[in-house]
Formats: structure tokens, C-alpha cells, sequence
């Protein structure tokens, strides 16, 4: 294995996202987080806004017990006790060719002893809102 070199650190885009996290976490309980989260929307632009929207409304609509907020600048959704259930990186974020839905280790999608926890999002049609209403709905047990 070769050793590695000397890394740059972070890039422009994570050093943003980091910048967006401590500014979250300044503001805490007086944030309006669905306010927050609709106006990170509202900047995006094309699929990732289209992809955004549309899971904001199947998240509300299936799991209408999590709360927004945005999470290192990205819409996302907790449970009672504040923890990250899911999240959306848009493509755009990262320069990246798919947004992202993410899950974190409080989602309950635990299947044997490996199991996905982020999907890449292209385009959302009828069978992808259908798996995607499938593992919220598992993720909030």
C-alpha cells in the first residue's frame, strides 16, 4: 500500500457546509426549521429543486412526526429527540452527478448485518416515491 501525500484539506463546498452547521447550531431551538428548510429549497434550481420539493411533501405527508431543519445546509428531518432520521444532498451541493437521500443510524432500516443508508436520485418517478414512502416508513418503525 502506498502511503498517501500530503492532503489539501477541505474543499471550498465542505468548508461552506461546515460554516452552514455552526450557524445551525448557534441559532438551536428559536430556528424555524421548516422556514429554514423551504428556503434552502428555494435556492436550489432545477432537478434538485424539483426532487426536493417533491420529497418534502412525501417525508410530511408519511412521517408527519418528523421535524425540519436544515443539517449542514441541507434539508433535514428529525425525530422527537432531535436526532437525524434522513436528509437530501442536492447534486449541485457537491458538484456531483445525483443528488443524494440519506439516512442516519437513528432511521430503523437495520437489515441483518448490512444494509444501504444513501440513495442516488437522478429523477423521482412512481417507483422511486414508492421506495422511498417503503423506507420511511421502516425508518421511523
Amino acid at each position: 500500500m502506498a502511503k498517501s501525500t500530503k492532503t489539501e484539506g477541505f474543499t471550498e463546498d465542505e468548508r461552506e457546509a461546515m460554516k452552514e452547521r455552526a450557524k445551525e447550531a448557534k441559532r438551536g431551538s428559536k430556528a424555524d426549521g421548516e422556514a429554514d428548510l423551504l428556503a434552502k429549497v428555494a435556492e436550489m434550481t432545477g432537478s434538485d429543486k424539483t426532487i426536493a420539493e417533491r420529497l418534502h411533501g412525501i417525508i410530511k405527508e408519511v412521517a408527519p412526526g418528523l421535524k425540519c431543519k436544515t443539517w449542514y445546509g441541507m434539508p433535514a428531518y428529525t425525530n422527537a429527540d432531535g436526532k437525524v432520521i434522513c436528509f437530501f444532498q442536492a447534486a449541485a451541493k457537491f458538484k456531483v452527478r445525483y443528488a443524494t437521500l440519506g439516512f442516519q443510524e437513528d432511521a430503523k432500516l437495520d437489515d441483518g448485518e448490512m444494509w444501504p443508508t444513501a440513495y442516488a436520485l437522478k429523477a423521482l418517478g412512481a417507483a422511486e416515491e414508492a421506495r422511498i414512502v417503503a423506507l420511511l416508513k421502516k425508518a421511523v418503525g
